[in-house]
């Protein structure tokens, strides 16, 4: 699998986490070392990997799986864990602004505990804003930066991913100049998931305003495949993409590149 990601044009892989006892770090970092490629970690936040929620055993979960999460980056020598970690994918729900606040501010509370264990093993938290589709409770850049405020943490940045911003933002590049030097990470995914380059995300904005605040970190292609069927049912996938995964790959990887100059790590 490294190897491939080598092979396809790729200097980072993005190891994406369901269950972290089964990943073995030192084989994977070995295996990165030997291809020349490094790591970034990214967490699934299903419904009992909830930071936000009521109940204080479920954010306990939530909080003790980012730990984990955190503990393989730090053993892979990956600088970031990251995704959506405020609260549950898919839960959304209508609530007064007293409550919205309310659970803001568990997640500001979680996401406290959790910065202290990461800066302690020398990983930052790049927190993802989603869509209004799959989130009640961060959906911008806007909002993000507010919870990062409320938490207070410097081991806290963002991560900006191409598909929520062509939903929730007026502008990709407005979003990302906002963010600015807390921008940590970007998925950089076509506006249907599919292959970068083939759809209408306006990526000449996308990477002028990433030039505009001379980004330097990762970009990192986030697509799916309809058989994993678990995964599909989360993110709405009910068709295959434009292209196999190998050749969703390697050709998104190509347009990346050709697209940046001086490069940003793909």
């Amino acid at each position: 699998m490294v190897g491939r990601a080598k092979e396809f044009g790729f200097d980072v892989l993005e190891i994406a986490v369901e269950e972290p006892g089964l990943i073995t770090g030192t084989r994977l970092r070995d295996a990165g070392e030997r291809a020349g490629v490094t790591f970034t970690v990214c967490g699934a936040f299903g419904p009992d990997r909830d930071l936000s929620h009521e109940d204080a055993g479920i954010r306990a979960t939530g909080i003790d799986y980012v730990k984990a999460c955190v503990d393989l980056a730090a053993e892979l020598g990956a600088p970031h864990f990251v995704g959506p970690m405020y609260s549950a994918v898919g839960k959304t729900r209508m609530l007064e602004p007293h409550e919205r606040a309310a659970q803001r501010a568990l997640a500001a509370e979680s996401l406290k505990r959790v910065a202290e264990y990461a800066a302690q093993r020398d990983v930052k938290l790049a927190v993802e804003p989603l869509n209004r589709f799959e989130t009640d409770l961060i959906n911008t850049a806007e909002q993000v930066l507010e919870l990062l405020d409320e938490v207070g943490s410097p081991q806290l940045g963002v991560l900006l991913d191409t598909f929520h911003m062509n939903i929730d933002e007026k502008s990709i590049g407005d979003a990302v100049r906002l963010v600015g030097d807390r921008l940590l990470q970007v998925h950089t995914c076509e506006n249907d998931r599919g292959t970068p380059g083939t759809g209408h995300i306006p990526w000449s904005d996308l990477f002028g305003a990433l030039r505009d605040i001379d980004f330097d970190g990762p970009l990192v292609i986030e697509s799916f495949t309809p058989e994993l069927k678990e995964i599909a049912k989360a993110v709405s996938l009910w068709r295959p993409l434009d292209a196999p995964s190998d050749e969703l790959a390697k050709r998104g990887a190509a347009f990346l590149r050709e697209s940046l100059t001086p490069a940003v790590a793909a």
